[in-house]
């Protein structure tokens, strides 16, 4: 085991994938020379050569093209978006063409390829390098929407997405690159070494897309989150003391929904938390899905702690951002109802 940060583990498992199977690539802006804008991808083109890893023009709509071409020939493209914010051009492109194009040709052909993108925000990035869109993918049928948090699952994930032959939306929470964060901007930055969840085997090992983690344990309420609201949620649950059950649901959809339902029936109570804006997010999907299952074992009504129906704003980036003080006001009303 290596301890590693969520970029070195994500720059190990395209390491792997690049060693395991010569019709993998890597490309986008900056990935190749320069390693990427997160060094992501430092030393692969070194290692692998300028036909395996590689720069693209600023192009999204022509990254994805091209990764949609080549998917359907044979290769397995990893295409990095520089930032979240970026895919709007390329958007065309996944829906009406990776994400269709098996059933469109009947099987004929399929659509193996991996989009990275940085997401999120608590970085100082404002409104066009904070956005989490992962609601527009999660509402395309035929593709997987991905989110990690922390260098275990990152890796793994990773290694099975690109091994996978459907096209997979692979959403990187950047706050968590370098260490854990939970909300508390005013205090020190946190690494992520002497964390559990950074210690990575250095070789091949998958963790299913469509798997959640039961991360914290609880009895009290069952928290449905995944990205950096995380380590949000279990910061709130500390310093309420109400033991919350948070479950990291790492693959967005499909989703692990059995583990869920589990959950809420043993608890009886459920907060949804996200980042991304509250209309329409993905968290209205959560609470949907968890009064269909389990109405008849809710003791209080589902709340939602997220983002506010705003760009993301500059100048007030705490006052968006949803942390522990918020998540945690939603845990005691849910206890108190």
């Amino acid at each position: 085991m290596a301890t590693m940060t969520m970029i070195q583990a994500i720059r190990s498992a395209l390491d792997v994938a690049l060693g395991r199977d010569e019709n993998v690539v890597v490309f986008g802006e900056d990935v190749g020379y320069f390693g990427g804008v997160f060094r992501c991808t430092e030393g692969l083109q070194a290692k692998y050569g300028k036909t395996r890893v590689f720069d693209s023009p600023i192009t999204e709509g022509g990254i994805v093209g091209t990764a949609i071409g080549m998917a359907a020939y044979g290769l397995r493209p990893v295409a990095e978006i520089q930032f979240a914010d970026y895919v709007y051009p390329g958007y065309d492109q996944i829906v009406s063409g990776a994400a269709r194009i098996r059933y469109r040709s009947a099987g004929d052909f399929t659509s193996p390829l991996t989009l990275r993108m940085p997401c999120g925000g608590g970085i100082y990035g404002g409104q066009t390098h904070s956005q989490s869109p992962e609601a527009i993918f999660t509402h395309v049928c035929g593709l997987r929407t991905v989110m990690p948090s922390n260098p275990y699952d990152a890796k793994g994930l990773l290694i099975a997405a690109i091994e996978c032959d459907d096209p997979v939306i692979f959403l990187e929470p950047k706050r968590l690159y370098n260490g854990p964060f939970d909300g508390h901007h005013e205090r020190p930055v946190v690494s992520w070494k002497g964390d559990p969840h950074a210690e990575v085997p250095e070789g091949h090992y998958t963790v299913p897309l469509d798997s959640a983690a039961v991360f914290r344990p609880g009895r009290d309420l069952t928290v449905l989150t995944y990205g950096t609201m995380v380590w949000v949620s279990a910061c709130a649950a500390e310093e309420t003391g109400i033991d919350a059950e948070i479950i990291d649901l790492r693959g967005l959809w499909p989703m692990d929904l059995d583990t869920v339902v589990a959950s809420v029936k043993r608890t009886g109570r459920c907060v949804v938390v996200h980042e991304a804006t509250r209309t329409s997010g993905f968290g209205a999907e959560l609470v949907a899905l968890v009064q269909e299952h389990c109405f008849w074992h809710l003791e209080a009504p589902i709340e939602r702690v997220t983002g506010w129906d705003t760009p993301y704003p500059h100048a007030q980036e705490w006052q968006y951002f949803p942390g522990p003080d918020r998540v945690g006001a939603a845990y005691r009303r849910t206890m108190e109802a």
